[in-house]
Order: structure tokens, then C-alpha cells, then sequence
């Protein structure tokens, strides 16, 4: 029962520390990777980083000023365990810059765009359907490039054929 409760004490004070995560630094920042939305507006292309890890996710783009217009971040595989799609559930703590949260389906289509969600807000921005990544920009970047609901989304890789 020892080992049990410590177990868990040990669990809780590692999510702690993710959840306050410090801003990464240039050795620690993910891997960069081209993605490309495609709808009746035409292509458009991201260059992101690729947050891959839990703690990658867990961080996100939390004290990011510096968007880039066509930059963000992709969480792939999403849940980071690789298991099958699922809900998600984000939210805006230490993100001082506003977002548009895109969540992607297993085939490649977006499911849902939660646009320009406010900075710093602690309130939950569901997917609304099981996702197997999600995509964040820049906020108002969707309304701008008029990306919708439905609209392709591809990297490198993905999806899988």
C-alpha cells in the first residue's frame, strides 16, 4: 500500500510540474514538420513544430508570444501513447496568445475549429469526437485562410494509408 500511495505521490507531482511547464529552450524545442489544410479555399501550409511527447503536450505553446502567421504546433500522435483516437480536451493556461484549436480526425479531416480561444482562460476547449491530432495556429488564422470543418489536413506520413 506503501509503494502504491507513492506511486501516485510521485505521478501527481510530475503532472504538477508539466502542467506549469517553464518555456522550452532551443535544444528542447520539437522538430518542425510542413502541414498542409486543403479546402474549397485552396492549400495552405503550416511549417509547425511537432509536439510528440506527453510533456511536449503537456507544455503546448504556453508563453508563446511568437506565432509565426503560418506556424503553431502539432500534437501527433495524439493521445502521445499512440493508442486509438479519443475526446480531447484543451485549455489556455500560460498561453498568452489567442489560438485556433484544430481537431483532426484518424482519416485526415478536421472535426472541429475552436477559434481564437482566450488567452490564459482555464476553461476546457473540447474536440467534440474522438481525434487522432490536433493542430494549433495562430488565432483568427482559420476565419483568414476561410479553413472549415471537413477541410484535409496532411503531413508527411499522415494520415496513414
Amino acid at each position: 500500500m506503501k509503494r502504491l500511495a507513492a506511486a501516485v505521490a510521485a505521478t501527481l507531482i510530475l503532472l504538477s510540474g508539466c502542467d506549469s511547464a517553464a518555456p522550452p529552450k532551443a535544444a528542447d524545442a520539437p522538430a518542425k514538420v510542413a502541414v498542409t489544410i486543403s479546402g474549397v479555399s485552396g492549400k495552405h501550409v503550416f511549417t509547425v513544430e511537432r509536439a510528440q511527447t506527453a510533456p511536449d503536450q503537456a507544455r503546448g505553446l504556453m508563453f508563446r508570444t511568437d506565432i509565426p502567421a503560418d506556424g503553431g504546433m502539432l500534437f501527433h500522435p495524439y493521445p502521445p501513447d499512440g493508442g486509438a483516437p479519443k475526446a480531447a480536451s484543451f485549455w489556455m493556461k500560460n498561453t498568452p496568445s489567442p489560438l485556433d484549436i484544430i481537431f483532426i480526425r484518424a482519416d485526415g479531416t478536421i472535426a472541429r475549429i475552436a477559434e481564437n480561444t482566450p488567452p490564459f482562460s482555464e476553461a476546457q476547449i473540447p474536440s467534440g469526437e474522438p481525434v487522432a491530432a490536433v493542430l494549433e495556429i495562430r488565432g483568427g488564422r482559420s476565419a483568414d485562410l476561410d479553413i472549415a470543418e471537413g477541410d484535409t489536413v496532411r503531413w508527411p506520413g499522415w494520415p496513414k494509408r
